[in-house]
């Protein structure tokens, strides 16, 4: 399991990591242009030196061989950004991977609780037959599956989910399903007379559409 007080990263420090990212490798493409052009620039130069010039350079050869060139500089610094831009990939990768990871672990354990709790009506049901078995008593074993359609309902309900009973509502294409269409005295036209199975939903989402019987209005 991830570290407890490990905290889900924001929208905003996503995108600031992600714009360093693309920061170092404009940095490195940028040191890598300059390095060329003055690698172009020294040849240039060196083809239009005159005789002159080749003696003087002769002569500073030396000075030239103890401290590095901008050419040097330059590609020394384009190696470090290329270094810096790698593992800051790196790093956003592993970071990705970890995020991806601990969205996992959250679902698990969410999944767990919900199965933990229908367990808890599972148990009911099975001690609720195994009275009926000993004893005839209809009356205590209707109350019983009563208090466990209830339980049942309540864990359902807890996890974020809303049975959908459109019972003389206007027919909604969204989240119920015609089954066929029928006259009808009471409820008007293109409302829904018979709810044939009801419907449910996750917060804003719909699981499952409710299957219902749509007025056609009056015969």
């Amino acid at each position: 399991m991830a570290d407890e007080n490990l905290q889900e990263p924001s929208a905003e420090e996503r995108a600031k990591f992600e714009e360093d990212v693309l920061k170092a490798a404009q940095d490195a493409m940028k040191m890598e242009a300059e390095a060329n052009a003055e690698a172009s620039s020294e040849e240039a130069s060196a083809t239009q030196d005159s005789p002159a010039d080749a003696q003087a350079s002769e002569t500073a050869e030396p000075a030239a061989e103890q401290a590095p060139s901008a050419e040097d500089s330059l590609k020394a610094e384009l190696a470090a950004a290329n270094d810096r831009n790698l593992r800051l990939m790196a790093e956003f990768d592993n970071f990705r991977r970890r995020s991806a990871r601990e969205q996992l672990e959250i679902i698990e354990t969410a999944n767990g609780k919900l199965l933990e709790k229908l367990s808890e009506v599972l148990d009911n049901f099975e001690r609720a037959f195994a009275a009926e078995n000993k004893a005839k008593d209809l009356d205590t074993f209707e109350k019983g599956m009563q208090m466990i359609h209830d339980q049942f309902a309540k864990v359902l309900t807890d996890a974020g989910l809303e049975q959908l009973d459109p019972t003389g509502q206007e027919f909604d294409p969204n989240c119920h399903e015609a089954l066929m269409q029928q006259p009808s005295e009471e409820i008007p036209e293109n409302h829904v007379v018979t709810v044939f199975m009801k419907g449910y939903k996750l917060k804003n989402k719909i699981l499952k559409p409710a299957k219902v019987i749509v007025s056609s209005g009056k015969a």
